[in-house]
């Protein structure tokens, strides 16, 4: 299914704060496979950004996990190609109850 409302999807900070903060206590090693597997580092954030943003609006990948008290859960996994290398990167989405739009809640390479 797609993601509902994906064209709407929001980023926040997690990918600069969180999952490619080499210095967050556990995002430093999201980070480190980043770096490793795709080249992605905050330096050229907007590769992931933009790949994320694009699976978000156009995948019919999304698998819903249910409410979990706060809101729909989504699971969307897509494969991102860099030059540096291949792999699949999996988000986690939540539609928080009373909103409408997608919010990133997690982002790591599988």
């Amino acid at each position: 299914m797609k993601l509902p409302n994906g064209h709407r999807a929001d980023l926040g900070t997690k990918i600069e704060d969180y999952a490619l903060n080499p210095r967050h206590w556990e995002g430093r090693h999201k980070a480190r496979v980043f770096d490793s597997v795709l080249g992605i580092t905050q330096a050229n954030r907007e590769v992931l950004c933009h790949a994320i943003l694009l699976a978000a609006e156009n995948s019919e990948e999304a698998e819903p996990l249910g409410n979990n008290g706060h809101g729909d859960v989504y699971v969307l996994r897509f494969p991102l190609e860099t030059p540096r290398g291949r792999a699949t990167v999996l988000t986690v989405w939540i539609i928080r109850n009373g909103e409408d739009f997608p919010r990133l809640v997690s982002c790591y390479i599988v």
